[in-house]
């Protein structure tokens, strides 16, 4: 499966623990998609490694850690003033609220292999 909203990118500890990290930031009408990603992705860990879920300094082959967050933005406008020397601003109406997910997920070698190749990861 290759995914449309999440865009993993992969690193690794000198003890050869690999983290993927995701971040989306989406319009509302992207929200459920970005979810079901989501969803896959966190069900797909759980069912293929199904008593592995722990901090792997507890001994787990895999964690995890969501967050999200709703970003409200207000464009302004700067002009500079040649005559006064001045920046003078105008603040624009809000715009479309964004909505911002991160995934980072956790594992061994063999977890993070599993991962890379069930959703196409480079």
């Amino acid at each position: 499966m290759i995914l449309q909203y999440l865009d993993f990118e992969y690193s690794e500890d000198t003890e050869g623990v690999g983290t993927w990290d995701a971040m989306a930031s989406v319009a509302p009408h992207q929200v459920v998609a970005v979810q079901a990603e989501v969803a896959q992705v966190l069900g797909w860990a759980y069912h293929a490694f199904p008593d592995g879920r722990d901090a792997l300094e507890n001994g787990g082959e895999w964690d995890y850690d969501l967050q999200a967050q709703i970003e409200l933005s207000t464009p302004e406008v700067w002009q500079f003033d040649p005559g006064m020397g001045l920046i003078l601003t105008s603040r624009q109406p809000a715009g479309e609220p964004r909505h911002t997910v991160s995934l980072s997920l956790t594992g061994t070698e063999s977890f993070c292999q599993a991962l890379r190749e069930r959703f196409a990861l480079d």
